[in-house]
């Protein structure tokens, strides 16, 4: 259980370092590309770098980890939401700041977790909860415009927008990620990039050249089609919220590359919403770093029925969390029977 532990969060910050890439890359391509376009093209290089991959890997899938009829709700669910969010994200890029986006981004932790807690029942703890206020309130430091003014940035508007439609798409992904993460990440990417094709020749976007095209396919292969593989890997194990909230280093991350590559300022509003964002991060770091983990035992007991003598065998798991104190050391149990052998 431990090693599986320690993969999943290495899967989930692999994701977040191959997503952080996407905002600053995206700014200077969005420059050459309509954002619908640009959307299209990040996706479709991801469906096809990992189709790719799945050629190699196929024969090691098993039977029961592909797609089926059940899973077709949250599939077309996934495809939808991810025509929507990477178009809202784009446009809210092409018009706003990078670095305020990388930073919004975080507001797909709020999302995840309050749709995972209501429509998935995944337990959200106390510190979890105090990450989302901090949270929150960064991201509506980051959606006013300066100047005094209380009027919210409509680019700001499109990546919160776009936070939350991945927020909903994480758990429709996180309702199938048992399933192979190579058919999901090529469903996500040709679906999902196809629709976003359609809809820009249909807004009557200009086509770019091939030049910039093969260029954002590249950064749609790492930054969507390699990290969603990672983050699927990941939430097999940690589950949409615990996944989301490792996920939270991208937009620094990201942030950081948009100072290096692009130059931007540091207005004051960033600052403080820098430090507020840090503080509900280290929220989410210490949630999940809270020590956990399960024990099986084996009872055995002896009971007479119908004058013959049986033997029973109970198998059951209990989590616990350590707490250290001068005085005590003690654990919190949860019991949960996993099989009765008779």
């Amino acid at each position: 259980m431990k090693n599986k532990n320690i993969t999943a969060i290495v899967y989930a910050l692999a994701a977040a370092l191959f997503y952080a890439i996407n905002v600053p890359c995206s700014k200077l391509l969005l420059e050459h590309i309509p954002p619908t376009f640009m959307a299209a093209f990040l996706y479709l290089g991801a469906g096809l770098g990992v189709s790719v991959m799945y050629l190699f890997h196929r024969k090691d899938e098993k039977r029961n980890e592909r797609l089926d009829k059940s899973d077709l709700p949250y599939t077309i669910g996934m495809i939808v939401l991810d025509i929507i969010a990477p178009i809202l994200l784009m446009a809210g890029v092409s018009i706003g700041s990078s670095s305020n986006a990388s930073l919004l981004g975080n507001f797909e932790i709020v999302a995840t977790t309050v749709i995972a807690l209501f429509l998935f029942k995944e337990r959200v703890s106390k510190w979890l909860w105090s990450a989302i206020g901090f949270i929150t309130l960064s991201s509506l430091i980051l959606s006013f415009d300066g100047g005094g003014s209380l009027k919210f940035s409509f680019g700001s508007l499109l990546v919160l927008g776009a936070a939350a439609c991945w927020g909903l798409e994480n758990n429709c992904t996180r309702s199938i990620s048992e399933k192979s993460a190579y058919q999901i990440v090529v469903m996500k990417g040709f679906f999902s990039g196809a629709g976003s094709f359609v809809i820009a020749l249909s807004l009557g976007e200009s086509f770019p050249g091939l030049k910039f095209v093969l260029p954002a396919m590249a950064l749609g292969f790492v930054a969507y089609g390699l990290s969603i593989f990672a983050y699927i890997r990941a939430q097999k194990i940690l589950g949409a919220a615990k996944t989301s909230a490792y996920y939270a280093t991208a937009p620094f991350i990201g942030a950081l590359l948009s100072f290096v590559l692009l130059h931007e300022a540091l207005a004051a509003g960033y600052v403080v919403a820098l430090l507020v964002m840090t503080v509900g991060t280290a929220f989410v770091v210490y949630d999940t770093l809270v020590h956990s983990h399960s024990h099986e035992h084996a009872h055995s007991f002896v009971h007479t029925h119908d004058g013959v003598t049986h033997t029973h065998t109970v198998i059951h798991s209990h989590r616990h969390k350590h707490y250290v104190s001068e005085s005590r050391h003690g654990h919190r149990h949860s019991v949960k029977m996993l099989e009765k052998i008779c």
